[in-house]
């Protein structure tokens, strides 16, 4: 029967944790040391200072990416051990209080109160926990918190997408540079913007669009407050 048939579609939640530290640590890399190395140019550093400051910005960067998101996802995490752990505890003591919140969850999504109640039985018989951890909480495996798992992404593609700008320093001529990183910059993050939306399964040209513009007002900024408070050489 179909539906004895296992589930063998395929979507694109399970990416969520990884696909969203990524794109950030990437597309912060590449504003951010972009806007930095923009900025000194602007204020008229020779070429060895830009390098300078650019290669401290992408180790900056990239530590504090890691720390950041490391910090940020083990709160969530300790938040979601937390809930469990209580959960554990109403199951121990009070059964019939948490069947009936089961049933009255199905319920709320459209069973009729003899079917949720059987499908509360049925699925606290096989797991209660995880029963609740998905259906009350909304903790599943797929959407999980990753600390360890987030911040290596987003240290790793912050220092990737930081790398792109300062590729072009060491190629672009000085008198060329603010144009050059500008451009390239604003095609990176196009084509990041691009990869992650096909990757989540979201519009193409909004995500390409979407990072385009802060990236290109980011950098715009930060070249502005370097004209200002540049000396001349």
């Amino acid at each position: 029967m179909d539906v004895m048939r296992r589930h063998i579609e395929r979507h694109k939640t399970h990416r969520i944790g990884w696909l969203r530290a990524a794109v950030l640590g990437a597309n912060d890399g590449i504003v951010s040391t972009a806007s930095l190395v923009l900025g000194v140019a602007a204020a008229d550093a020779n070429s060895e200072n830009i390098l300078i400051a650019g290669v401290a910005g992408l180790v900056a960067g990239a530590m504090s990416m890691a720390a950041g998101e490391y910090v940020s996802v083990s709160s969530q995490a300790d938040t979601e051990i937390a809930d469990l752990d209580k959960e554990r505890k109403e199951l121990d003591s009070d059964p019939e209080h948490e069947h009936a919140e089961m049933t009255a969850i199905y319920v709320e999504r459209g069973l009729d109160a003899n079917l949720a109640a059987e499908v509360a039985t049925q699925l606290m018989a096989h797991d209660a926990l995880g029963a609740h951890a998905r259906d009350e909480l909304g903790i599943s495996d797929t959407l999980t918190a990753r600390p360890v798992q987030a911040g290596l992404a987003s240290a790793a593609t912050f220092a990737v997408g930081a790398a792109l700008p300062l590729l072009i320093v060491l190629l672009a001529p000085v008198s060329a540079l603010m144009w050059a990183i500008s451009g390239s910059s604003l095609l990176f993050l196009g084509l990041l913007g691009s990869l992650a939306a096909h990757a989540g399964g979201a519009s193409v040209p909004t995500a390409a669009a979407r990072v385009t513009f802060w990236g290109a007002l980011a950098m715009a900024l930060t070249a502005g407050v370097g004209a200002l408070f540049g000396v001349t050489a």
